[in-house]
């Protein structure tokens, strides 16, 4: 999860298919979450193993979970072997986790003199729900530590998200759906591409 300096980091989130897999690498993202949390977008260790073998040492495959308890974390490192482990803040607190598997925190909310990891996912208080989280407060994060925007985020808002909130990294996952759970191709790549226009540093 470390791209070249002013590169934008893009993650499509939600997978439940192999052909939002292939939209995603064929997109250019730099990372796909698979959902082990309750959702529509649910999957379970085996199809998520399943879906990610494609994208193996291609982009940065990452579980989504919310308040696990250890005897699923342990489940989803030995059948699925994430990249990274996605969850609350807090969570990753009691959580016990391989070394080798990277963190990325989320946040739901944020008051001045909170202590910051270095690198997190700011959203709202639902996830995947399609709600906006508070740019003006992601903002503030961004500026003190590595942000990953989420919440809300469709190809038709993402470059002003941008401009507003100007993160490390930008994260989608109902935005870019032609019903829920379903991936939608043409949508994920219009998503990508307009991240990437809306960061022309990330341009090669």
């Amino acid at each position: 999860m470390n791209p070249s300096p002013g590169t934008l980091w893009i993650k499509i989130c939600g997978l439940t298919t192999p052909e939002a897999v292939e939209a995603a690498l064929a997109a250019g993202a730099d990372a796909i979450g698979f959902v082990f949390a309750e959702s529509v977008r649910r999957v379970g260790t085996a199809a998520a193993c399943r879906l990610a073998g494609p994208a193996r040492g291609k982009v940065r495959c990452v579980a989504v979970t919310r308040h696990p308890e250890q005897p699923q974390i342990d489940e989803i490192i030995t059948g699925f072997r994430p990249d990274i482990l996605q969850s609350d803040a807090q969570d990753l607190q009691r959580l016990v986790l391989p070394r080798e598997i990277e963190r990325l925190p989320v946040l739901r909310s944020w008051q001045a003199g909170d202590t910051l990891p270095r690198r997190l996912l700011f959203e709202g208080a639902v996830s995947g729900a399609g709600r906006a989280c508070d740019w003006r407060a992601a903002s503030a994060v961004a500026q003190r530590a590595q942000l990953v925007l989420a919440g809300g985020l469709d190809p038709d808002n993402v470059a002003g998200a941008i401009a507003a909130v100007q993160p490390f990294g930008v994260d989608v996952s109902s935005g870019v759906e032609s019903r829920p759970g379903i991936k939608d191709p043409e949508a994920v790549r219009r998503f990508v591409a307009a991240a990437r226009a809306a960061c022309p540093a990330s341009v090669e």
